[in-house]
């Protein structure tokens, strides 16, 4: 007699439409009790769409999802939360100014009107000794690292009872030591807790190495579900994208040059508060060379860029583009033809509101052809300018004048990339340039990067991705705490160190700054 398959969750049929566009078109999945189960697809596949009809943010225009064998009709996340689903967000949702254990404890879905804090806090002690992470429960969020907020999010729904657990992207504020550590404890919860792990991940060797399943959208439809121990990286990528993913093609031409572009002299920033987040900071980069800086978010990434693209003050120190100061102004960024990839670049380097044309023209729309006498703006010219960057740079756009916040992630990111390497480029600036971003899109981004090195220009590439990083680096650096901590080329580099210093430990002072 055969026995039905103990199924933990099951999502059956579901469609959504929005404004009558299919976001998801007939796709099931089925989640096996007690297994790591992989979500793979481009961006816009369908994977967000699906795990919002699950948790109870969107309603499916058709379908079901069935919950122990029972269908159920989630109408909230909290609805989800207390049948047992539970999820890990990309971005983390604890409360700053709150202990780990407060927060814990107000995650709760239901609370008593007055909380007995001892109480609360000896049961919570009891149970972290269940945890596979080791967190204080008395430091203040705004004291842990990423890695430790992360694990924090997760020891939140495990602590729920969580049955099902939906992680998006968990990995993405980890070091590679982190990662693993992170899917490797709870894998090992799938096996011995029951627990059921739905895992959204662009990153295929977590797929091969931690999850049991894999189910892969494309283009808001079903594309197959495959055995992690039947399949491999090749196969999964002609599923995604309808064709196999060509083994990258980027080609890396050799430099000559030896004089840097630019240079960066014991440069002091502060954060938003008044504190010093990079202090001392030295670095120089040549022409036909990519430098590459990782490290976990929080480090002073985000501040070096806004330094770059005039959004913040430097505190001291100076930088040298072509032996000259730059200070950021935008005469500046004309004349030594340094320019810029912000991350988030729908908030950092574009008006959302505003169509695709004006976006593409901001650098120049004061000036020939563009402007007559500086004031009198040429919309033709505008228009004509930016569907020649639209067709050269491959933007899919339904027009010169849509708004560039309607555009998708990638082609948002392909409008600032065609704006900024339209013209010369002696110095280019970039961070995070694929954050969330699919393998195709990935890859053509990558391309536009390597293509400014090898025309000649001096990159400086701020990644949170180690793998982008070895995959595009000349060299490289680790950022932790603001210094430049270890150095070392893709083909020299020591995972082990580079995680370790990453993380702020083991530290190469023989290369420390």
């Amino acid at each position: 007699m055969s026995t039905a398959m103990p199924y933990a969750l099951e999502a059956i049929g579901i469609s959504k439409y929005f404004a009558g566009v299919h976001a998801l078109d007939n796709v099931s999945i089925k989640l096996v009790e007690g297994s790591f189960h992989a979500l793979l697809g481009e961006n816009g596949a369908g994977k967000s769409t699906l795990v919002k009809c699950i948790m109870g943010y969107y309603q499916p225009d058709e379908g079901q999802v069935l919950f122990g064998f029972h269908q159920q009709e989630i109408s909230s996340p909290h609805q989800a939360l207390m049948l047992g689903i539970g999820m890990v967000y990309q971005h983390f949702t604890l409360i700053p100014n709150m202990t780990v254990a407060e927060n814990i404890i107000m995650s709760r879905p239901q609370l008593p009107a007055i909380i007995n804090w001892k109480k609360e806090m000896a049961a919570l002690r009891q149970r972290m000794e269940d945890m596979p992470f080791a967190v204080s429960l008395d430091a203040p969020v705004t004291a842990l690292s990423a890695g430790e907020k992360q694990k924090v999010e997760i020891i939140k729904q495990l602590l729920l009872d969580t049955k099902v657990l939906i992680l998006d992207e968990p990995t993405s504020v980890l070091t590679p030591t982190e990662a693993d550590e992170v899917l490797g404890k709870i894998k090992e919860l799938t096996r011995g807790n029951g627990l059921s792990v739905l895992l959204i991940t662009h990153k295929f060797r977590e797929v091969m190495n931690f999850a049991d399943e894999v189910t892969v959208l494309r283009k808001g439809k079903y594309s197959g579900t495959e055995k992690v121990a039947g399949t491999n990286p090749h196969k999964l990528s002609e599923m995604m994208i309808g064709r196999e993913l060509a083994e990258s093609s980027i080609e890396r031409t050799q430099s000559t040059e030896q004089t840097p572009l630019l240079s960066i002299r014991d440069l002091v920033v502060s954060n938003d508060h008044g504190a010093d987040i990079i202090e001392g900071l030295r670095m120089d980069i040549r022409g036909g060379e990519i430098v590459g800086v990782a490290g976990v978010s929080g480090n002073g990434q985000r501040e070096l860029m806004q330094v770059f693209s005039g959004q913040r003050d430097k505190q001291a120190g100076n930088i040298l583009v072509h032996g000259e100061q730059y200070s950021a102004t935008r005469e500046e960024m004309r004349r030594f033809k340094l320019h810029c990839l912000p991350e988030e670049p729908l908030k950092n380097a574009c008006v959302a509101n505003m169509s695709v044309a004006d976006n593409l023209v901001f650098r120049r729309f004061d000036r020939a052809p563009f402007a007559w006498r500086r004031w009198l703006i040429k919309r033709r010219k505008i228009r004509q300018h930016a569907q020649e960057l639209i067709e050269r740079f491959s933007i899919k756009t339904p027009g010169t004048d849509n708004p560039v916040g309607n555009l998708s992630g990638g082609n948002v990111q392909r409008t600032v990339l065609a704006r900024e390497l339209a013209d010369d480029v002696s110095v280019l600036i970039v961070a995070n340039p694929c954050f969330g971003l699919d393998f195709a899109a990935v890859e053509d981004i990558h391309k536009l990067i390597m293509k400014a090195r090898n025309n000649g220009a001096a990159v400086l590439l701020i990644s949170e991705d180690l793998d982008e990083i070895l995959k595009l680096s000349d060299r490289l650096h680790v950022i932790s705490d603001g210094k430049l901590v270890h150095e070392s080329t893709p083909a020299e580099a020591d995972l082990a160190m580079i995680g370790r210093c990453m993380a702020g430990h083991g530290v190469d002072h023989d290369n420390e700054y």
